[in-house]
């Protein structure tokens, strides 16, 4: 009876998985389309936040997988996916990229290539949101005016740790790794590992 009872726990697991990707699957598409994404085939865990400005623009590529909140990737400190992009903004997604419980806040251009990981609960910055005056910081509009932005671009084969925060005017090259909860304010070189708050150069790739 045990067994009947085990076996019958297992295939409705299975069924309400099914169900729930599915479902999940056409909310996050009438998201995508009704915030003007474009973009190809993905797969979602979870159903993410998405905000884009009636001028701004985003783009995401073929073969994105996303989880949001605990759904496939339960490593602590859970959100769903976030994108918002703000009037005249970018952000551009390549092919092949994996995120989870990922927020990008694109205030001027963010762009993400191909076959890059991106690990649970990174934030991805191109502004510092607030003037770095205190005087402008008084008046929203003038705070607003004076926040400095600078593009973020992540190139292709990028894998960053859980947790990194990566904050504008930031390259990362290709095929580099940041490791998890990292804080980073400038550069890094193609085929480099870097770690720390703030990140700095640990090795080379092929060392």
């Amino acid at each position: 009876m045990q067994r009947v009872v085990t076996l019958l726990s297992k295939s409705f697991r299975h069924l309400y998985s099914l169900m729930r990707i599915r479902i999940n699957k056409l909310i996050t598409w009438w998201i995508f389309y009704s915030n003007n994404v474009y973009f190809k085939k993905f797969i979602t865990n979870g159903i993410p936040f998405v905000m884009i400005a009636r001028k701004g623009a985003c783009t995401i590529g073929t073969n994105f997988k996303m989880n949001n909140g605990l759904l496939g990737n339960p490593i602590g400190r859970p959100q769903k996916c976030l994108f918002f992009v703000d009037n005249g903004a970018t952000l551009n997604i390549g092919d092949n990229v994996g995120i989870s419980s990922t927020a990008i806040v694109a205030h001027k251009e963010i762009t993400i290539g191909n076959n890059v990981k991106i690990g649970g609960g990174v934030c991805i910055y191109d502004t510092d949101f607030h003037s770095l005056d205190s005087m402008h910081r008084k008046n929203q509009t003038l705070d607003r005016q004076f926040e400095k932005k600078l593009p973020v671009s992540i190139k292709d084969n990028v894998f960053i740790g859980a947790h990194t925060t990566i904050l504008k005017g930031v390259t990362i090259g290709e095929n580099s790794i940041v490791g998890a909860c990292s804080l980073v304010t400038r550069s890094i070189p193609n085929n480099e590992i870097w770690a720390g708050n703030p990140a700095k150069f640990i090795k080379n790739i092929s060392d």
